[in-house]
């Protein structure tokens, strides 16, 4: 190996080398940052560089373990944070100009929990205004570019996190997800990712002057982004450890019981009338053979009904958020963003006062049919979007913009309003007319089984591959 492969490696090897003494944890950290360095211009996915502070505490973290401290399960991992994370001492800024110089008392529970473990941040990746658009660009720190080619929007809010991992720029990104945002941007850069249920990863700014609302609190939750589902069973054990600043988090394990006998799979490609293109039923078709052939037993069958509990859902956030952000989002957000939201409440008319009391008690109704249907099927393979992904700001093109980027991702927030984990896995590199484009699919699993669906996201990757190697080949022409 040589020195410049070592960006290449994932997580879990890069574990096996520094635990053993081959790679030191400056060896990889050197190596990320100089793939950074490379790559980072042509995509700003990175918007704060970090590499001075991430090489000290890399070469602190050898001299510990040279003086035969214990080493955490992640040491010397290279991982990038989200700029709407605090990070003591950097910014939180979400993409926001008013809120630039709002720096962080301490850090988050990921944050603390990731270094915990060893991995060393390396940069903070960039989100959209307020974290709320499945693409990516603010007038702060600018557009983030897909690796892929620019005529692919990178996906969103976790935007920055899934360029920056899919084109070698660390080997763990953390994003989080509210109604897609670790997804999206898997989906679009052909990652790896799992939405954690509720509960599952602890959560909490230290620099937030106010409690989030109901919805906020119970649909957001903190991941990862990675390049093989290997990694999220190596890093996401240290990511649920337990924090008392958030005080309805669940300590359990990452691994749960084994099942008896095949794992059964409730197999869908009902897009409730939005039109399923050839590309992304052909990626769905590959995940079932996958499934199949790695033992799972799969059944075509719909699961409870997703349109209903994902457009409740939806328009039940955008009351809460009507009623708890318009005013920040109208003083400090870019006209661009003030316009989004406007068809957001067109697409997802809110549910305000006493109707959204009731829809917060229908989301037991909703939870529980899942709960009875996955007592079945403990997992449900499904369409993520129904389409290739979305070109940039296809978002801002009106109703038919955001009803296409948005609308029509039924299966993306049911899961948040739901609060069950969900897999995102490519399962197709589709030849399109603008270029090779991967398609994602998704795997959502019963509470507190987020290993299931990784576990079911590693036999899809074992069949159709890794998708960063083809776009490594791709971008060696470029960069």
């Amino acid at each position: 190996m040589t020195q410049t492969d070592i960006w290449r490696l994932s997580a879990t090897e890069l574990t096996a080398l520094t635990h053993s003494g081959e790679l030191s944890a400056e060896d990889v950290v050197q190596d990320a940052i100089t793939r950074m360095h490379q790559v980072n211009p042509n995509l700003n996915a990175v918007v704060e560089d970090l590499s001075d502070e991430a090489l000290e505490r890399a070469r602190n973290l050898d001299k510990a373990k040279a003086q035969g401290t214990a080493i955490g399960p992640l040491h010397g991992v290279p991982v990038t944070i989200k700029i709407n994370v605090d990070q003591k001492g950097h910014a939180t800024s979400n993409g926001v100009v008013a809120l630039k110089d709002v720096i962080a008392p301490d850090d988050a529970p990921v944050v603390r929990n990731l270094q915990n473990a060893g991995a060393i941040v390396i940069g903070r990746t960039n989100t959209p205004e307020f974290s709320f658009r499945a693409d990516t660009d603010n007038p702060l720190h600018g557009r983030t570019h897909n690796p892929w080619g620019r005529h692919i929007s990178p996906g969103g809010s976790s935007g920055g996190a899934g360029a920056a991992v899919m084109s070698g720029i660390g080997a763990l990104a953390h994003g989080n997800d509210i109604g897609g945002s670790l997804r999206f941007p898997a989906a679009a850069n052909g990652a790896v990712t799992v939405k954690p249920g509720l509960g599952r990863v602890p959560a909490w700014n230290p620099s937030q002057q106010t409690e989030r609302g109901i919805l906020a609190q119970s649909m957001s939750v903190q991941g990862l982004i990675t390049r093989s589902a290997a990694d999220l069973h190596r890093s996401m054990p240290s990511l649920i450890a337990e924090d008392p600043r958030d005080p309805f988090h669940v300590p359990i394990p990452w691994r749960g019981e084994n099942m008896e006998g095949p794992v059964k799979v409730a197999f869908t490609k009902n897009t409730f009338g939005y039109a399923l293109h050839p590309e992304v039923e052909k990626a769905l078709d590959s995940a079932r053979d996958a499934l199949v052939d790695a033992g799972y037993l799969l059944e075509e069958i719909d699961p409870p009904d997703v349109f209903e509990c994902g457009r409740s859902g939806y328009r039940a956030l955008m009351g809460e958020v009507l009623t708890l952000m318009k005013g920040d989002i109208e003083a400090a957000g870019s006209q661009t963003i003030r316009d989004i939201f406007e068809v957001y409440f067109q697409e997802f008319p809110p549910i305000l006062e006493t109707e959204l009391i009731r829809m917060l008690a229908k989301r037991s109704h909703f939870a529980r049919e899942w709960s009875l249907f996955m007592d079945d099927y403990p997992l449900v393979l499904s369409p993520f979007l129904p389409q290739p992904f979305f070109k940039p700001d296809r978002d801002t093109e009106g109703a038919e913009g955001v009803h296409e980027v948005l609308g029509c991702a039924v299966y993306s927030y049911a899961m948040n309003f739901l609060g069950l984990p969900a897999a995102c896995v490519p399962a197709r590199l589709a030849d399109l007319p603008n270029g090779p484009q991967p398609i994602n699919i998704q795997i959502a699993a019963r509470r507190w089984r987020e290993d299931m669906a990784v576990d079911a996201a590693a036999a899809i990757e074992a069949r159709v591959g890794q998708m960063c190697l083809p776009l490594w080949d791709m971008m060696g022409t470029t960069t």
